[in-house]
């Protein structure tokens, strides 16, 4: 039984562990697609999206992801580009400042990361109702998805460290918070 429950708990690690891992490239792409849309107009914009999918479409005229670039990119005036700008920028920001503060080891930092992700999932949910897309609900799932594991770490007085530890098959901190705060050590982790 408890073997049952340690094999549990790794695939929770796991899904953990690679949902922050899409965090911190998903905050990097969106930063990275948001910084430019403030420097370019809509216009070039919708030009970039018939350039990038022009071979997809020549390949596979019936092409989903490419129809779907080029619809969503159509509309766009210059103040819905600025709004796209500020909501990628500042949503990556968040993103990987989460991930890094979670990286960084510490534990206050949970609640605020569940907080953030958690208005994010808030937003998309009101984004979805006005507007249903297959990638808002796919990104929405995903978030809450990582809300759920990253409170269940929190609530199991864990860092992201035990997490790598159960993964790679070694034991973890003692479980609660004094035992943390006294940083006691298992006599096979030997002296850091």
């Amino acid at each position: 039984m408890h073997r049952e429950r340690r094999a549990g708990d790794r695939w929770f690690d796991i899904a953990f562990l690679v949902g922050f891992a899409f965090k911190a490239v998903d905050g990097l792409v969106e930063l990275l697609v948001g910084l430019p849309l403030f420097f370019v107009s809509s216009a070039q914009v919708d030009a970039a999206a018939r350039l990038v999918t022009a071979g997809e479409l020549r390949e596979d005229p019936d092409d989903l992801l490419a129809h779907l670039i080029r619809h969503g990119v159509a509309d766009l005036s210059g103040q819905a580009t600025v709004f796209a700008a500020v909501y990628l920028v500042l949503h990556g920001l968040v993103k990987l400042g989460i991930v890094a503060a979670i990286v960084s080891g510490s534990r206050k930092l949970y609640p605020w990361a569940i907080a953030a992700l958690s208005a994010f999932v808030v937003w998309q949910g009101y984004e979805f109702a006005l507007h249903p897309s297959a990638g808002l609900a796919l990104l929405t799932l995903v978030d809450i998805a990582i809300v759920a594991l990253t409170v269940r770490e929190y609530r199991h007085h864990r860092s992201l460290r035990d997490a790598v530890r159960s993964v790679l098959g070694r034991r973890s901190s003692p479980p609660g918070p004094a035992a943390s705060r006294r940083g006691r050590q298992h006599p096979e982790e030997g002296v850091r």
